[in-house]
């Protein structure tokens, strides 16, 4: 069991505490969802639950946590990790190993396990998250998701009693997220384990808590069962969105939930994909949207030579240490347009990014900008046309305060770094009260959020996003899809790669899908994902016919 018992902690040359008077209780064997908004303490909350606030980061510390009766204060975390495992929100940061197999076995190494039992224990994790035919790769080759797999991993070989994850599925794909999660399910209902997690994509996660804490400003504004939780907190997942705005009771959780609400299912969409209708509700049995108004989510056709695209791949490969990567991949994308690239975990999506820019040389290809062949040009070149935002934005900051990073980049580019436009920038993305802090000493999802700015202040003509919304909140995520929609009426081109397909449905004309080094499928983004069994949304999933979002559903609904 865990016990907070009124702890108030404060993190080092901060002027506010991170944690306000939080006392509560995790039974043994609860499934606990900790929500909030991005700062809101949810990471220092986990920090605690393990020792390492205030062990690692120091700080003023002010009352009492106890693991299963153990004072956290008086443990160090080593001492504790055979009973508390704990996944960071920044999985790069987190392996010490050179290979998948050693990174699997250090944390038991440490314990003194028998190698026999380690060996069980690393062959079941490796077939349980899929990783077996990673087990020889280096870990530095890896991807983002392959290495948030990982981290879990290597949690999972120690067996503890209590598992803390800290944002799991940021960089999963969709199946392997629900794969994890059906894990995690199991080890709770089974094994007994208490699992605690920290997430933003609510979809993904609620369906299977059996307790929600949601947190703001340091201190806990609501605790208690899910449906009772999300009723009184002010974001929610599509469905449950929906529920909410319909009085649809008891709340859903999940799509399956959700469909004892909705009546006959919408008819079908027009053959050229540009209208979606459904018939009118009856008795609040089922939920319709009208056709789309021009330039209100109808998607954009694929562009054709010669017709405004920006940035064209012709037949572009890439392979790592002769392993194939990306084949012969052809895309294009023109300016006032959003590509979303998609696709498991390992797919190549990243490594397209980093070929545009010009960190990495195709084998074979061709990357065109305004008709012309880049590949082979300097980054600092490209960067003057491109901007490019990696997954791990904090790997990307290193000035003193987030006001100076966009300073950098305007200067960087021969810009004049002025006052009004660094402001503006970061009004539109929410981080305007940052401006005077360290970035490094912000949350993730700010980081990220920073990141963003640094790049986009110049006003590329492409920007290129990988993950853009790893750990973004409700409100910065909406705060993104306005200012990416800015671009776009700007007449700029992006290409988004992600594995949040709520956001595709919001902002992406197309969508490509990456599987096996191709592209398997490439279109409008409500054929694409409305015809996907994998990447869809929750309103796609329990619709269909292109609706894919909440809008959709509503708009041209009476309340």
């Amino acid at each position: 069991m865990i016990k907070f018992d009124n702890v108030t902690y404060t993190y080092p040359e901060s002027a506010s505490p991170a944690l306000r008077e939080i006392s509560l209780q995790i039974g043994d064997g609860e499934f606990v969802l900790l929500v909030g908004g991005s700062g809101a303490g949810k990471s220092t909350l986990l920090r605690a639950m393990n020792g390492l606030v205030p062990h690692f980061y120091g700080g003023v510390w002010h009352g009492q946590v106890l693991l299963d009766g153990v004072d956290t204060l008086i443990r160090q975390p080593h001492e504790l990790a055979g009973r508390i495992g704990f996944v960071f929100q920044d999985p790069e940061a987190q392996s010490v190993a050179e290979d998948v197999e050693n990174e699997l076995a250090f944390g038991m190494e440490n314990l003194g396990l028998d190698a026999l039992l380690m060996r069980r224990r690393v062959e079941e994790v490796l077939h349980q998250l899929d990783l077996d035919q990673l087990r020889q790769r280096r870990v530095s080759t890896l991807s983002g998701g392959e290495r948030q797999r990982l981290a879990i991993g290597a949690a999972l070989t120690m067996q503890p009693r209590t598992l803390l994850l800290d944002e799991p599925t940021s960089q999963l794909d969709p199946q392997s997220a629900e794969e994890l999660l059906t894990l995690l399910q199991k080890l709770n209902a089974d094994l007994g384990i208490t699992i605690v997690i920290s997430e933003h994509r609510l979809e993904r996660v609620v369906q299977y808590a059996d307790r929600i804490i949601y947190m703001a400003g340091g201190a806990i504004a609501a605790d208690g069962p899910p449906r009772t939780a999300l009723a009184a907190i002010p974001f929610a997942p599509p469905v449950v969105a929906l529920g909410k705005t319909l009085g649809w009771s008891p709340l859903p959780l999940s799509v399956r939930e959700a469909r004892r609400f909705v009546g006959s299912p919408p008819q079908p969409s027009p053959k050229n994909g540009e209208g979606v209708t459904a018939p009118s509700p009856k008795n609040g049995e089922g939920v319709t949207a009208p056709s789309p108004k021009k330039g209100e989510g109808v998607t954009a056709p694929s562009p054709k030579k010669g017709e405004g695209v920006l940035l064209e791949l012709r037949n572009l490969s890439f392979a790592y240490a002769g392993a194939e990567v990306l084949r012969k991949v052809n895309l294009a994308v023109r300016g006032g347009e959003v590509l979303a690239v998609m696709g498991r975990n390992g797919a190549g999506k990243t490594t397209l990014l980093k070929l545009i820019i010009g960190l990495l040389k195709p084998g074979s290809g061709e990357v065109r900008l305004d008709g012309e062949n880049i590949v082979g040009r300097p980054v600092s070149e490209l960067a003057k046309r491109i901007g490019y935002v990696p997954q791990n934005a904090r790997a990307t900051l290193f000035a003193d305060t987030v006001a100076a990073e966009l300073r950098f980049t305007l200067r960087g580019h021969s810009l004049p770094a002025e006052a009004q436009r660094i402001g503006a920038t970061l009004t539109a993305l929410g981080i305007a009260a940052y401006a005077d802090c360290y970035p490094r000493d912000l949350s993730i999802g700010e980081q990220q959020r920073v990141g963003i700015a640094a790049m986009l202040v110049v006003n590329p003509d492409v920007a290129l996003l990988d993950e853009p919304t790893r750990g973004l909140d409700y409100a910065s995520k909406a705060a993104l899809v306005a200012y990416l929609d800015t671009l776009r009426r700007q007449g700029r081109a992006i290409i988004l790669v992600t594995h949040d397909v709520e956001l595709v449905a919001e902002v992406a004309d197309r969508v490509a899908l990456l599987a096996n080094g191709e592209v398997a499928v490439s279109g409008p983004t409500r054929t694409v994902l409305g015809d996907s069994l994998i990447f869809s949304t929750q309103v796609g999933k329990l619709y269909g016919n292109g609706l894919l979002t909440v809008a959709d559903v509503l708009g041209n609904y009476e309340l």
